[in-house]
């Protein structure tokens, strides 16, 4: 990997670690990280009482070309749901298994990292 490549990499897993404990910190409970099959990644599995969630964590240095959260666009959400349906159908999950998709985007604040959940971000 490039320099570059390895700073974005390590941003991206310590903004993956700084989501997780967020979303542990407000009751869900981690399932899997990095969760991958030829259809693509998800970053986090977590469980929220009965409910399966899956999210996408985006990290931007900048809002400057939009935050995060706007760039899970229909072709990243087509790759999540795909994703997500091979990873319950690999753990023998029905059609009546209660799933969400959330988004976490994280951003520069003035002294710390902005973070905003969005619970149910996009419909399978």
């Amino acid at each position: 990997m490039t320099p570059s490549a390895t700073d974005a990499a390590t941003r991206g897993r310590q903004a993956e670690e700084l989501a997780c404990r967020y979303l542990v910190e407000q009751g869900l409970q981690i399932k899997l990280r990095n969760y991958r099959c030829a259809r693509g990644e998800i970053d986090l599995i977590m469980h929220d009482g009965d409910t399966v969630v899956f999210i996408e964590v985006r990290f931007r240095r900048s809002n400057r070309f939009g935050s995060g959260a706007e760039t899970v666009d229909r072709h990243k959400q087509s790759r999540l749901i795909a994703t997500a349906s091979h990873y319950l159908q690999s753990q023998g999950g029905g059609p009546d298994i209660a799933a969400r998709f959330d988004v976490v985007a994280l951003s520069p604040g003035d002294d710390r990292q902005t973070i905003k959940w969005i619970r149910n971000a996009f419909q399978a």
